[in-house]
């Protein structure tokens, strides 16, 4: 039996659906190439949806105090996830937005929470909400902004097949939400226009 690394995701069961889907479509698992897929699926799996068991609050062990009360912004971050409809991947661009009150938080622990997020089964809304509750109830800023665009592999590659299309979501959380300048600065710097 493989060894399960840093998470609790069943490699041998994976790899015994993955042998029973290649046989379901009437190929020969056996064949070579196929014979190492049930196991190359079972480790992409693991990797894919390493954030399942990931506790997210260890990017937030170091906060810097810092007498800085305006936007903070990292925009354009990497992240893929898989869809829990369709287990297929949809990949895109994210945008993380706070205004701290008194401490901020190193750069790359952004993008560190986003991928945290991201690598578990996910419905695109539930991701974005998730990132911008997290930081409002974690570092208790004055406000976040969260917008996540990301290509669907499920409507890109199969069903209405529409590649090139873009779904965009947003949260917004405090003076983000309640402040309409407020919305406006930060979504100009995420280079989202509000008024489309």
């Amino acid at each position: 039996m493989e060894s399960q690394k840093k998470t609790n995701i069943d490699i041998e069961r994976i790899k015994k659906a993955v042998t029973e889907i290649i046989e379901a479509v009437g190929e020969n698992v056996e064949r070579k190439g196929l014979k190492n897929t049930p196991r190359r699926v079972a480790m992409m799996y693991e990797e894919l949806l390493g954030g399942l068991n990931e506790k997210p609050e260890k990017y937030l062990e170091t906060v810097f105090k810092e007498k800085y009360d305006e936007i903070v912004l990292l925009r354009d971050i990497s992240f893929y996830s898989v869809c829990e409809h369709h287990l297929m991947p949809f990949i895109g661009m994210a945008h993380v937005a706070y205004m701290p009150t008194g401490s901020v938080v190193g750069v790359s622990k952004l993008a560190r929470i986003v991928d945290c997020f991201a690598r578990r089964l996910q419905l695109q809304e539930r991701l974005t909400v998730q990132i911008a509750d997290f930081l409002m109830d974690n570092i208790k800023p004055k406000g976040v902004a969260v917008v996540l665009e990301a290509s669907h592999s499920c409507m890109t590659i199969r069903g209405i097949k529409k590649p090139g299309s873009a779904m965009v979501t947003s949260a917004l959380r405090g003076i983000f939400k309640s402040d309409p300048r407020s919305r406006s600065e930060v979504l100009s710097l995420m280079h989202v226009n509000s008024q489309k």
